[in-house]
Formats: structure tokens, C-alpha cells, sequence
């Protein structure tokens, strides 16, 4: 049984297929303007990763597809959608079956889902359309410090004295940030006083849904171990980080994909 989940966020396209209910091939690609090609494009790229392993499929040989995230409903070709909350919760359970709390930060968007024992989804907070704790965040204020957003988690740990980014609103943070620089504060610290900002932002997130044990954190931000050991810190647990945070609602998408196939709901 070949089945596939396609999760089309603002900034990237990830797909993965699932052979006999493991993972086969993944992908993730920028989603560009057309979020219908970027979908068929990043699940061929993981077809043809497919065929590499000696598995020859195309996407119309595909048993289902389920696709999910915001361009969703963009994704012809797939046989369901469902919400970017129900595939977080199925993909990060089926990593950590002891979670109860996922916390998803994307480009655009940050969400934080409260599951049942059995897996359900209990309740769940989002974000508004404000870019404060999303990955849109960290990249517009590591232009201003100069600093590639890929490095941010690593610099962060060696702060002594973090900043304190008071403010909320990505614009007015930048400009805490310019003050900071002006006055000559180590970036390491810059960097920990925005991760700490995030953290204090997706922390109250939590709070309005109530945190079980155990606690989860998906996607691509989910990479930054600053903001990570920050988000630790503030909540005073310890977060489980999957080893490729950014798929796990593609993850969720294929696994609802394959209990379709075996008749589930």
C-alpha cells in the first residue's frame, strides 16, 4: 500500500509517502506563487526518491493522497483534505505517543493542540494574522541583525545577559532590536532576548489551552534549538523535538491517508 500526505504551508510544499505503513521518501520544497505546482512538484521529487529504493510508482498509482495546511484545498489531485490541526496531532502522536500538547510554529502561523489520552484533539489555539512567534518573526529581525536565520539557535546559546523585547508586534520589535544593536549588545544576546520574546508569546498560547505532559514541538522553527531550550525554560518542561520537526503534518496527512485505505475514519 503506497499512500502520500501533502502539507502546503505559505513558505514550503512537504510530502511523504508511506509504503506499507512506513516512511518511504520525503520532500520539501519552496512553495512559491502556485501552491497547486509546488504540491504535484514536491510529490514528485518524493516519487522519485521512491524509485531510487527501487519502488516504481506514479502519483496516479498512489492507493490515497490527503493534503493539508492553508493551500490545501489548492492540492487537486488529492482524494481528502483535512486541517493542519487534526494531521499535527496525528503525526506528532505517532512520533511521541505520550504527547498530549503539540505546539506547531511555521512561517506564517503558531499553533498549540491539547489531545486526549487516546490521541483526540481536545481544544487548540492559533495565532492571529500578527507574525509575532512565527518563523516570519525570526527571519525579518535576523536580517536586521545581520545574522542568518539559520544560525539564530546556535548564537543564542552563548548569550550571558538576553535582551528583553518587550513588544508583541514584529515592527516595534525591530525596533528594540535597532536600539540594541546601537548600543552595542552583543548579538548573542539579541538573538536569546527575540527567542525569549517567542517563547513568553507561545507560552500564554499554551496556557490557554491547558498543558499536558508530554509536550511536543513541530514544525520548521522547531529546528532552532534557541528557541527550543527557550520554550523549555518558560514553560519548565522538557520539549520533545521530532528528528524532522517541518514533516510532521505531512506525516499526519499520510497516516490518515492509510487508515482511509484500511477503511477507517
Amino acid at each position: 500500500m503506497l499512500v502520500a500526505g501533502v502539507d502546503v504551508g505559505s513558505l514550503t510544499v512537504k510530502a511523504v509517502i508511506l509504503k506499507d505503513g512506513e516512511v518511504a521518501a520525503t520532500t520539501t520544497l519552496i512553495t512559491g506563487d502556485d501552491a497547486a505546482t509546488a504540491a504535484r512538484t514536491a510529490i514528485n521529487e518524493a516519487l522519485k526518491s521512491l524509485a531510487e529504493r527501487g519502488v516504481s510508482a506514479t502519483l496516479d498509482s498512489l492507493d490515497y493522497v490527503v493534503a493539508t495546511g492553508v493551500g490545501r484545498k489548492e492540492v487537486a489531485f488529492a482524494h481528502e483534505v483535512k486541517t493542519d490541526v487534526r494531521c499535527d496531532a496525528v503525526g506528532a502522536r505517532h512520533l511521541f505517543p505520550s504527547v498530549r500538547t503539540v505546539v506547531d510554529i511555521g512561517a506564517e502561523s503558531c499553533k498549540v493542540i491539547r489531545l486526549s489520552k487516546k490521541g483526540r484533539v481536545e481544544d487548540f489555539t492559533a495565532n492571529d494574522k500578527c507574525a509575532s512567534g512565527t518563523g516570519m518573526f525570526l527571519d525579518t529581525l535576523a536580517k536586521v541583525i545581520g545574522v542568518g536565520v539559520e544560525k539564530l539557535g546556535e548564537l543564542s546559546l552563548k548569550a550571558k545577559e538576553p535582551a528583553k523585547i518587550s513588544s508583541m508586534c514584529v515592527v516595534f520589535a525591530e525596533s528594540e532590536v535597532i536600539s540594541y544593536i546601537h548600543k552595542k549588545t552583543p548579538v548573542e544576546d539579541i538573538i536569546a532576548g527575540v527567542h525569549e520574546s517567542i517563547s513568553n508569546r507561545i507560552f500564554g498560547m499554551m496556557n490557554r489551552v491547558g498543558i499536558e505532559k508530554d509536550v511536543a514541538l513541530v514544525g520548521g522553527v522547531a529546528r532552532n534549538v534557541g528557541v527550543v531550550r527557550a520554550l523549555e525554560a518558560r514553560a519548565g518542561e522538557n520539549i520533545l523535538v521530532p528528528e524532522a520537526p517541518q514533516i510532521a503534518g505531512a506525516l499526519g496527512a499520510a497516516l490518515i491517508a492509510a487508515k482511509a485505505c484500511e477503511g477507517g475514519a
